[in-house]
């Protein structure tokens, strides 16, 4: 994609997101800074910050555990190993599991709402605790049919693309 194809795109996905009814009722989301083919999902950060909402980003543990920091629209930002930004240890630590809503980050989804990650397994055992409203953004041209999946991988109830919202099959 272009930079301008792919930041029309990322206007329309992250448009679509911020008019879910789920966003609109949570008060505690936990997002993720987009690297690689993902949306620039920071472009979320200040508008849910003026909302009133409260926003959570990841840091990568050992052990292939997460924990979620508190982002106010300051505090230093370091990178993992992995190349992905996180909050420094001067944010707050917020309890995950409390949240409300979680934006989840792949590489892409298929039509089951199931993701390909960047296979770390973090999010899947996070997810597999979770219990709260998931959703996954994808570029409709990124959108599989199916995705290889694995026993312990977890999708997310909803995915958007720039065209549609589709719903993970409750069977």
């Amino acid at each position: 994609m272009s930079q301008s194809e792919r930041s029309e795109s990322d206007g329309v996905l992250l448009r679509r997101f911020m008019e879910l009814p789920q966003v609109a009722a949570s008060k505690t989301l936990l997002l993720f800074w987009g690297m690689g083919a993902e949306p620039e999902t920071e472009r979320l950060f200040a508008p849910l910050n003026r909302a009133g909402k409260v926003i959570g980003l990841p840091r990568c543990l050992p052990g292939g555990e997460m924990e979620f920091r508190r982002w106010e629209g300051e505090g230093r930002i370091t990178r993992h190993s992995y190349g992905m930004r996180e909050p420094d240890l001067t944010c707050p630590v917020l309890d995950p599991y409390g949240a409300d809503l979680v934006l989840v980050p792949a590489m892409c989804y298929d039509e089951t709402c199931l993701r390909l990650g960047r296979g770390g397994g973090f999010y899947d055992r996070f997810l597999a605790r979770y219990r709260g409203e998931t959703v996954g953004l994808c570029r409709e041209r990124l959108l599989q049919h199916r995705c290889p999946g694995e026993a312990h991988d977890q999708r997310v109830r909803l995915v958007i693309t720039e065209r549609r919202v589709i719903r993970q099959d409750p069977t």
